[in-house]
């Protein structure tokens, strides 16, 4: 009698449910819903701006960030990764974070390569870049009439708050409906075609992270934005958003690898142990994210202008 191989069945990336789906789903939804909410009340960003980000950017650049104009093109390069590193842990990237867990989980059950691991990686820049380089191609045609540019008040919101709004407001809910999906809570209207490209999430969540840059106000983003708005060179703007994204997961690609190779496997084995806890992390921390992203930049803002009531404590 033949035998039959088994071949083992490679973990999918937890963006848009494949696998076991958690027990409990409402209420880890409700949990992680309620944990975005809380640190979106939470959030400080006087300290994590400019305590975190400015030390990062001077330290690194050598002199006052914000105080010091950006010279020219290579001093514009060195900036914007710069002032992309530093910006990791502020408001308009920190939904980056996100993508850890699926992609830890995606290793579960595999030998840990390194170059298995750079893989997704490279999927989520191929989608980041392609966002990110397009509209620095924009910033450069069009200049200074870009609505982010702009900080006149009409109605007490900014150009650059509305376009900041809708930005961050379409990242959030799509991280929802991810981690929604992810759970198991809603079905996947996607799933032929991720079964046929299994690369698909991660080219999105790509997308997502390199889409942060249409929204984003953070103060050193400014400069370079301007920078680039101001030189009319496309290549030059192509190239600082390109830096500027890129600076923007080297935490979160550090974080993934460290999980992935740095703990002897013990991450991947208590993942693969219980294939629902893959779609339990993932699902939490997209929802999380999700949560943070539309809470912080469409209903705090409007919070924060006395439009209505949003709760936030002042440190």
């Amino acid at each position: 009698m033949a035998v039959t191989q088994q071949v083992p069945v490679r973990p999918q990336v937890q963006f848009f449910g494949a696998g076991p789906h958690p027990a409990r789903r409402a209420a880890i939804a409700v949990v992680a819903i309620l944990a975005g909410f809380a640190l979106t009340a939470l959030w400080s960003a006087p300290f994590v701006d400019s305590v975190i980000g400015d030390s990062v950017a001077n330290g690194l650049l050598g002199y006052d960030a914000k105080a010091t104009p950006i010279s020219g093109v290579l001093a514009g390069t060195l900036f914007a990764f710069v002032s992309g590193l530093a910006g990791s842990f502020t408001a308009c990237n920190i939904a980056a974070f996100g993508a850890v867990a699926p992609l830890v989980g995606g290793q579960a059950g595999e030998k840990r390569r390194f170059a298995t691991t750079l893989r997704p990686l490279g999927w989520i820049a191929a989608g980041m870049l392609a966002v990110s380089i397009v509209y620095g191609v924009v910033v450069a045609l069009v200049g200074t009439r870009m609505p982010q540019f702009s900080t006149a008040q009409t109605t007490g919101l900014s150009p650059r708050s509305i376009q900041s709004m809708v930005a961050f407001g379409v990242v959030g809910v799509v991280f929802l409906v991810m981690g929604l999906i992810a759970l198991g809570i809603i079905p996947n209207p996607f799933a032929g075609f991720v079964a046929r490209h299994p690369a698909a999430p991660l080219v999105l969540m790509g997308a997502l992270i390199g889409g942060f840059l249409i929204g984003r106000p953070y103060p050193l983003f400014r400069i370079m934005f301007r920078s680039a708005a101001e030189q009319h060179d496309v290549f030059y703007g192509a190239a600082a958003f390109a830096l500027q994204s890129v600076g923007n997961i080297v935490v979160m690609a550090l974080l993934f690898l460290l999980l992935t190779h740095a703990t002897g496997g013990r991450v991947q084995r208590w993942l693969a142990a219980k294939p629902a806890r893959i779609a339990t992390v993932t699902g939490a921390a997209l929802l999380v994210g999700g949560t943070f992203t539309l809470l912080y930049w469409d209903v705090r803002v409007l919070g924060r202008l006395g439009i209505i009531w949003f709760p936030m404590v002042s440190w």
